[in-house]
């Protein structure tokens, strides 16, 4: 303490003035130039303990506050300078020049502490490539995660496939069992009205003759139901040959135009070099027909009916979309700008015996026989049905690799599309 109030004691000493002669220029000079020093040191403190204490995620944070202190003393010593010009305390003057000396020594060697980690720091350059390399992961992991919802959903898909192929090949089974032991049955029937009717006298009853004809004809439409029910268990009998279908189409188009109505316009879109397959013809032509009795019904006031072909490589996503063995395949679509289906209609749609007519206007056995001939042609059917825009039916049938032979004109009675009309 007496050290202390010693150093303060400054009786004998001269103010800072009194060096400068009392000179007015220069005593403004200095204290101006301190008030500025001063102002300067005392402001910048400030704004570095604001800025400290409102980022506390700042990795070197005390340095910041080493600097307030150093400032703050800087700032109170050069006010000590103007102090001094006109009382000589130079002792305090001196304490506070301690202070300031201590907190910048300290200041200095924690700064030289600090060099080697500042400078692991990483750059602003370094951090943008950081920064972009981990947006370039987050983007990797969006596509990974958008692959990974894809196959999730082709998997859905190739189940409900292979769900919906197990279901139509059990209904399939049991259709053609119960239709084959029909068919038999009926034969039965068709045999003994015959043998019924030529027992009749040339002179016998005709009310009795007339009710045999009724039944025979009856018997006969049962058997045409049995053939497509058989059909749609892929047990109808087939006689395949290797043809180009565009010529079973081109004359089929030509029939239709004339008995469909005039308000319904068929269009054919056939592919020029389409690959031969081997079908039975009769078959397809039945196939074809239905699905034109359908787009019909579809379309009571009238629209298009398109008949397209086209190849389907091998290599085509859609093969192993639909199941179907790695092989080329023709493709023939039947599309109609009609009312649409429901989903829930369109998932039942080849099912034999489901229909969405009235009563007494179809059998719903139209849409099952034409799954039935190209499954059981090695290929397959698919619908792509929209309430209110339309269906598409699509048959898909192998490639024959062997050349067509030249198809003949064919014809059939105007009279079967009223007997198709029975089973869309």
């Amino acid at each position: 303490m007496t050290n202390l109030q010693s150093l303060l004691e400054t009786k004998e000493a001269m103010p800072l003035g009194a060096c400068l002669g009392w000179r007015s220029d220069l005593i403004s000079l200095h204290v101006a130039s301190d008030v500025i020093i001063a102002v300067s040191f005392l402001s910048i403190p400030i704004v570095l303990a604001v800025f400290v204490s409102r980022r506390s995620d700042l990795a070197f944070g005390w340095v910041a506050w080493a600097f307030v202190v150093f400032l703050a003393a800087c700032g109170a010593a050069h006010l000590l300078d103007i102090w001094t010009i006109w009382r000589a305390d130079f002792g305090a003057e001196g304490i506070v020049k301690a202070v300031t000396a201590v907190t910048a020594l300290a200041t200095a060697i924690a700064l030289w502490l600090l060099l080697p980690k500042a400078l692991a720091l990483p750059s602003a350059g370094e951090l943008r490539r950081a920064v972009e390399a981990l947006r370039q992961q987050i983007r990797e992991r969006d596509l990974a995660l958008k692959a990974l919802e894809r196959e999730r959903e082709e998997r859905r898909r190739a189940e409900e496939m292979l769900r919906q192929a197990q279901k139509m090949e059990a209904i399939g089974q049991l259709t053609a069992g119960i239709a084959h032991d029909f068919n038999n049955l009926m034969t039965a029937v068709i045999g003994n009205l015959e043998r019924a009717r030529r027992l009749l006298p040339q002179e016998g009853c005709r009310q009795l003759a007339r009710a045999i004809r009724g039944a025979a004809l009856g018997a006969e439409r049962a058997g045409v139901l049995t053939h497509r029910l058989l059909a749609f268990g892929c047990r109808q009998p087939l006689a395949p040959n290797v043809m180009n279908v565009n010529d079973v189409l081109e004359h089929l188009a030509d029939t239709l135009r004339r008995t469909l109505g005039g308000n319904i316009r068929v269009v054919s879109n056939l592919t020029f070099d389409l690959w031969p397959t081997r079908v039975d013809a009769d078959a397809l032509e039945s196939a074809i027909l239905n699905l034109a009795v359908n787009a019909r019904d579809a379309m009571p006031e009238g629209g298009n009916l398109v008949i397209t072909t086209r190849n389907v490589a091998a290599a085509d996503p859609l093969v192993a979309q639909l199941g179907l063995a790695a092989a080329d395949f023709i493709e023939i679509a039947v599309a109609d700008t009609g009312i649409g289906m429901s989903e829930e209609v369109a998932s039942r749609a080849f099912e034999p015996f489901f229909t969405t007519k009235p009563l007494g206007v179809g059998s719903g056995l139209g849409l099952s026989q034409a799954y039935g001939f190209a499954v059981q042609s090695h290929g397959t059917a698919v619908l792509d049905s929209t309430a209110g825009h339309g269906t598409t039916v699509k048959l898909y049938l192998p490639r024959a690799q062997i050349a067509a032979t030249p198809s003949f004109s064919r014809s059939f009675a105007p009279g079967l599309l009223t007997k198709a009309a029975a089973c869309p």
